[in-house]
């Protein structure tokens, strides 16, 4: 990071800030101690719970600070839900996303230049883009503030690889200061967060877990009676905007159709669905007081509706650190809410077999480990096609590339696109017409070295920066002006991902099982945090209690209204399970050995016939083979165990 800065602001102008761009006359606790230490001039962490008022804390700081706020956020509903509130409010704020076309690209990035932006969300795989990171580089970054800050955490529960890189990423473009937020960090959770993002740590505010307002409820059912289980709860209660929960998407769709047919207003909304379609759903559930929506849990991050009277989940959340984000949406005006679990043990299967499913076989690691180490000091790579070969998931290879770099192994430099297209919109003649010197010379060359297909030119970067003694970086930047003013549409594809060779491992096969206790332990941490769940609904005690104490903070009085504290200790009952055929083993043997290459483990075998799915099966299309899936009522530890004994 830059130098710290001066402090900024005294505590009058966050109040008048306040009330004259946001209209409140008070902060919610919490804010104040955080704003203040950023104005201070220190890095902070923000540990609200869901609706705690997060977004605040960035948003009031980018109006008393001289540079743009950059937010990272990996959710782009949240992008776009804050940035329409901020305009209606008069505050200039953007995004850069999937979402837009080249025109609205270039717009944002003009506005960004000329210092018109006060907060410019983008998402952490942005940083991945060399074109992003050139443009970033001459502009003043008084505030890095990044959401969801507990995906930095390896032994969180949602660790995103491309987290870990951006405090790295913030000393490169020497942000001022650097805000962590998020709403579902244990006490290590937190550690990691102030270690990685040097945060001290009495700058870290955690306003607690504990709601009042929230009731939480665990009722256990049988898989048959759980469609008339919620029908009773919903008709219980007074009509109201409600969020269902539940893991799959068909279940989504089913349960939705089964809502609708019983005169409730459902949709459902999973990440099946066309963008226009979601944000056509979402935009109903927001205006609406009734609206009820059935999602997977790529619904409600974001979503800042304050009247949603209940939350349920029809399947069990795969982790308490889940089940707390989602309930948060719940009852954020402070009036009474419902959070209801429907358990199930019959959900287990499904959950267990994601969480199997991004464990790679040893040999797929030892595979991944000699292609890496056999490319030489520097290289570059296609994840897609490493992914592919490998038969590892394209997140789980990201992890595992993390690993290598936090091990000392490799060293990531910037990705690049392979291929970099362009097509004039004046005359060439006419665009160099606009340029004297040196510049013009410059961009003659670049012109001579791309290549034209029908319409549009090709240029190869590495090449065309050889030719003409420049660097890569100053192509990049060019193109990209030429693409903001108009004179050229520039298009990209095929990003590569470059490497360097630091540390070769004194053994392959060594690293290659290093790597693979390194999965098997995390996958250990997810069954375990899976067992939370089940550990919360059978808990004799107070559940509101138990889930505050699990993310740090000590209650001593029961809050009297959770399921614990009202009925007592559940039992749960044993899950549901198919009895494993000697016809399928056979069959499944057989299988084996006619694709030998692509079922060479138990553990792959296991993971066809529990319908688990990966790059190469999907390649080979043996999901659609009748056996796949055949065993997914089984529990995946089962299935394995007796593949290892009929051996």
């Amino acid at each position: 990071m830059a130098d710290k800065p001066s402090p900024t602001n005294e505590t009058g102008d966050i109040q008048s800030t306040l009330q004259q761009h946001f209209g409140f006359s008070e902060l919610l606790p919490g804010q104040q101690a955080v704003i203040q230490h950023l104005l201070d001039g220190h890095s902070a962490a923000a540990i609200f719970p869901t609706g705690g008022g997060k977004s605040l804390c960035y948003q009031l700081p980018a109006l008393m600070l001289s540079g743009v706020t950059l937010v990272i956020s990996p959710l782009i509903a949240l992008m776009k839900d804050q940035i329409d509130a901020l305009g209606k409010r008069g505050i200039k704020a953007q995004r850069l996303d999937s979402s837009l076309d080249a025109g609205e690209y270039r717009e944002v990035m003009r506005q960004l230049r000329d210092g018109e932006l006060r907060l410019l969300y983008v998402a952490p795989e942005r940083f991945n883009n060399e074109r992003f990171r050139e443009s970033m580089r001459p502009i003043r970054i008084s505030l890095f503030a990044v959401d969801e800050a507990h995906c930095i955490s390896e032994w969180g529960h949602n660790f995103r690889p491309d987290y870990l890189k951006l405090a790295g990423f913030a000393r490169e473009f020497n942000a001022e200061r650097i805000l962590a937020l998020t709403a579902t960090a244990t006490p290590a959770v937190l550690d990691d967060i102030c270690r990685l993002f040097a945060i001290s740590p009495e700058h870290a505010i955690n306003t607690g877990f504990y709601r009042p307002n929230l009731k939480i409820d665990t009722t256990i059912v049988d898989a048959a009676e759980r469609d008339n289980a919620l029908l009773s709860a919903l008709r219980k209660n007074t009509p109201a905007a409600a969020i269902v929960y539940v893991t799959l998407q068909k279940t989504a769709e089913t349960v939705a159709r089964m809502l609708a047919d019983n005169g409730f207003s459902a949709r459902a909304y999973h990440a099946g669905l066309k963008p226009d379609v979601r944000n056509q759903i979402q935009e109903w559930f927001m205006s609406a007081d009734t609206a009820i929506v059935v999602a997977t849990i790529a619904f409600g991050m974001g979503v800042d509706k304050s009247n949603i009277r209940a939350v349920y989940h029809y399947n069990l959340p795969k982790s308490l650190e889940n089940y707390s984000q989602e309930i948060g949406r719940a009852g954020r005006d402070g009036q009474a809410s419902i959070c209801r679990m429907l358990v199930c043990p019959d959900d287990l299967n499904v959950l267990e077999n994601f969480i199997y499913g991004d464990t790679p076989d040893k040999a797929a690691l030892l595979s991944l480990v000699e292609a890496l180490f056999s490319l030489g000091e520097t290289f570059d790579v296609s994840l897609y096609t490493l992914a592919n070969t490998h038969d590892i998931r394209p997140l789980v290879l990201r992890t595992l590339l993390t690993y290598l770099e936090l091990g000392n192994y490799l060293k990531g430099g910037t990705p690049f696109y392979a291929h970099y297209q362009f097509k004039p919109l004046l005359d060439f003649q006419a665009i160099l017409a606009r340029f004297e010197g040196e510049r013009r010379a410059f961009l003659a060359g670049l012109f001579h070295q791309a290549s034209k297909a029908r319409t549009w030119f090709s240029i190869d970067l590495d090449q065309a920066a050889a030719t003409l003694n420049t660097t890569r970086e100053r192509i990049v930047r060019a193109l990209d002006w030429l693409g903001e003013q108009q004179l050229l549409e520039v298009k990209v594809a095929g990003i590569r991902h470059r490497y360097q060779r630091l540390n070769p491992p004194d053994s392959l096969e060594t690293l290659a099982e290093d790597l693979y206790q390194r999965v098997l332990a995390r996958e250990q941490a997810e069954i375990h945090r899976l067992q939370q769940v089940l550990d919360l609904v059978t808990l004799d005690g107070c559940q509101t209690n138990a889930l505050a104490a699990h993310f740090g903070e000590q209650r001593t009085q029961a809050c009297g209204h959770c399921g614990g504290c009202l009925r007592g200790k559940s039992e749960l009952p044993p899950r549901h399970t198919t009895v494993i055929s000697e016809d399928i083993l056979r069959a499944a043997f057989t299988l084996q050995q006619e694709q030998a290459d692509v079922l060479t483990s138990p553990r792959l075998l296991s993971r066809f016939l529990c319908g688990i799915s990966s790059p190469q099966i999907s390649r080979n299309k043996l999901s659609k083979h009748t056996l796949f899936g055949s065993l997914e009522n089984v529990p995946f530890a089962e299935v394995m165990a007796q593949i290892e004994q009929s051996r």
